[in-house]
C-alpha cells in the first residue's frame, strides 16, 4: 500500500494511504456527471415551459455563462470552501492535503487547480494520468508543483482500533498524571492508533509512545506492550476528565 509520510506540528511522522488512480477517476467521473445531469435537467426545463417564448436571447446566453463559469472553477472552489474536497471526492472518501502535514492553502489550490489545463485539457488527461500512475505519491503534475497530493480519509470502524472508546464508572485509571496531558495530545495519539490499523506501521507507535512517556516521565509497566500503553493512556484521560466535568 502506497503511504504519504505527513509530519503533524508535533513532529510525529504519520502515514495517510493515498489515492490511487482509479479513486481520483473515479471522483472525476462523479463530478463530471453531475455537470451533465444538471445541463440536461436544464435542457428539459427550458423544452417543457417553452423557452423561446419565455426567454431572450442574451438570458439564454448569460446562463450558458454562468454555467461555463461553474464548470471551469469547481474544483478550485470546491476544494476552498470543502477542505479538499468535491462531491466526487467525498464521496469516493478522497481529499487534498499538504505535503508539510498542514490544510493546502489557497495559493496550493490555486496552483493545482490552473495546472489542470496542463493534467487534462491539453494532453486529454494523458499526462495528468501518466503522472498518477507513475510518481511515488501518486501526484498529477499540478500536485508535483503545488506540493499536495489525494489521501484516503475512511477511518479505522472496529472498537478495538478506536482510542477514544468509553470507559465504564468500574474503569481504574493507571496512570494518574495523564491530566499534564491536553485534548488535542489525546487525539494525536487517537489519529496515529488509526493511521497504524491502516498502514501497520509499527514505528509509528513506538515514536508516540516515546514522546508521551517523556513527557508524562513515567515508564511502561512490565507486560504492557507500547500499543497497550497508548490505549490506556487514552482511556485514564478519557475517565479523569470525565470525572472531572
Amino acid at each position: 500500500m502506497e503511504t504519504v509520510k505527513i509530519s503533524t506540528s508535533q513532529h510525529i511522522d504519520i502515514d495517510y494511504p493515498v489515492a490511487g488512480l482509479g479513486e481520483r477517476v473515479a471522483a472525476y467521473l462523479i463530478d463530471f456527471t453531475a455537470f451533465l445531469v444538471i445541463y440536461f435537467l436544464a435542457i428539459i426545463v427550458f423544452a417543457t415551459i417553452g423557452f423561446q417564448e419565455n426567454f431572450d436571447n442574451i438570458f439564454f446566453l448569460a446562463l450558458v455563462i454562468v454555467y461555463g463559469i461553474c464548470y471551469v472553477f469547481y474544483d478550485f472552489l470546491c476544494e476552498v470552501a470543502f477542505n479538499g474536497r468535491s462531491l466526487g471526492k467525498k464521496l469516493m472518501k478522497i481529499k487534498v492535503t499538504s505535503l508539510d502535514g498542514g490544510q493546502p492553502s489557497i495559493g496550493q489550490y490555486f496552483i493545482r487547480w490552473i495546472f489542470r489545463i496542463v493534467d487534462f485539457t491539453l494532453t486529454a488527461n494523458l499526462l495528468g494520468f501518466i503522472s498518477v500512475a507513475v510518481s511515488e505519491k501518486k501526484q498529477r503534475i499540478g500536485d508535483l508543483v503545488a506540493g499536495t497530493t489525494l489521501i484516503r480519509t475512511v477511518p479505522a470502524t472496529k472498537i478495538e482500533h478506536i482510542a477514544f472508546h468509553p470507559v465504564g464508572e468500574e474503569y481504574t485509571p493507571v496512570f494518574e498524571n495523564v491530566h499534564f496531558l491536553s485534548d488535542k495530545d489525546i487525539e494525536l495519539i487517537h489519529e496515529v492508533i488509526g493511521t497504524y490499523y491502516r498502514t501497520h506501521n509499527a514505528r509509528l507507535i513506538y515514536q508516540m509512545t516515546a514522546k508521551v512517556a517523556e513527557h508524562l516521565k513515567i515508564e511502561i509497566p512490565q507486560g504492557m506492550n507500547e500499543m497497550q500503553f497508548l490505549q490506556t493512556i487514552c482511556s485514564d484521560y478519557i475517565h479523569l476528565t470525565s470525572k472531572a466535568v
